[in-house]
């Protein structure tokens, strides 16, 4: 039996939801990172990836996703400019509080299996309002998120 996946476009609200979603979080950035760097702040990881252009170092706090012994960052909205970058540049270091750094290379993943097990762990790890938010986009989410899988590299 062929089973069908059935998935829906994009949706015009929440990809421009989304967007203001994350232009208050760039706004509170400081604060968010005062706060990370002095008592770690839930799944939240500070990714390091070389500019496209510049090669000067940028740095993202992101939620970083676990499903089972592996790890991976993504943006719900597609691709944005630390995407691009981790992806030009092939590596970052992944800096997890109270953890020594750790270099790392981007497996975008393409849609399957693996890729509906992220979006699905994306509303149970992130914490409040994030997972109610994600959860209610992801549809949204599943036709237009970017996700990685991240894979050590020797540094």
């Amino acid at each position: 039996m062929i089973q069908r996946r059935l998935t829906r476009p994009p949706s015009r609200f929440w990809s421009v939801a989304l967007r203001w979603w994350y232009r208050v979080l760039v706004l509170i950035d400081p604060l968010v990172r005062e706060r990370y760097r002095a008592f770690g702040l839930g799944i939240t990881v500070e990714l390091v990836v070389p500019g496209r252009v510049s090669g000067r170092p940028r740095s993202v706090l992101l939620g970083l996703l676990r499903v089972g012994d592996r790890m991976y960052l993504g943006h719900p909205n597609g691709d944005m400019a630390w995407t691009r970058n981790f992806e030009a540049a092939g590596r970052a270091e992944l800096r997890i509080r109270g953890l020594p750094p750790l270099a790392v290379r981007p497996i975008r993943l393409p849609p399957g299996p693996e890729r509906d097990a992220v979006l699905r762990v994306t509303w149970r790890q992130q914490p409040f309002p994030g997972n109610v938010f994600y959860f209610l986009a992801r549809d949204h989410i599943r036709a237009v998120g970017t996700y990685f899988r991240l894979e050590a590299v020797a540094s």
